[in-house]
């Protein structure tokens, strides 16, 4: 079974090992573990604090693009409403409801902080021995490693794409009738603040 790491940062886009919540229900981090023989896979301590929120035990498994999503019965709840309330004849929305209804599966979290993963939603994903499972707020999502490489790569060419006028890091805020704020100095040891990697 695989162990939460401390953090350690290898390339821009991936984060190897642990990175803990600070905030009930959000969650966020990338984690590696190995799914077993049976197709059980290892929930992080941290996701699971968050998962198992009002005792539940219990969590619901979907197909999302590459990858499998898992949600808390509450956000799976509040996923269907959002797509009850779209319109019902709508073709994507036919399609995006289907989708992600028709593959989703009720999955018990065991005492040892496992889920088992149905082997249709395994094969689906790609999923093999080897996971990535990462926070996204309200989910979190398991990758086969070669997925996730491949979708970290794709995201940081599409934010660098100028044509999309997007601007990251945000340009700094400009107080009503004054100049925009001075970029940050050295800090007090005299050593350059470190700059976001692009």
């Amino acid at each position: 079974m695989g162990q939460d790491l401390t953090p350690s940062f290898s390339q821009c886009g991936k984060v190897e090992g642990s990175v803990e919540y600070s905030q009930a229900a959000v969650l966020k981090g990338t984690y590696h573990h190995r799914i077993d023989a049976k197709g059980r896979l290892p929930i992080p301590a941290a996701f699971r604090r968050a998962l198992g929120e009002g005792g539940e035990s219990r969590v619901v498994v979907t197909l999302l693009d590459q990858c499998l999503a898992i949600y808390t019965p509450g956000e799976w709840e509040r996923l269907e409403a959002q797509l009850a309330a779209l319109p019902a004849f709508n073709k994507q929305v036919k399609a995006l409801t289907r989708l992600l209804a028709s593959r989703a599966a009720d999955c018990e979290i065991d005492v040892q902080g496992r889920i088992l993963l149905p082997p249709t939603l395994r094969q689906a994903a790609g999923l093999a021995r080897d996971a990535v499972i990462v926070g996204v707020l309200n989910r979190c999502e398991v990758w086969s490693p070669d997925g996730w490489d491949g979708f970290v790569r794709e995201s940081e060419r599409l934010l660098d794409d100028v044509s999309l006028d997007v601007q990251w890091p945000p340009a700094p805020s400009v107080p009503p009738g004054g100049a925009p704020s001075a970029p940050a100095g050295p800090t007090d040891s005299g050593s350059p603040q470190s700059k976001p990697k692009s």
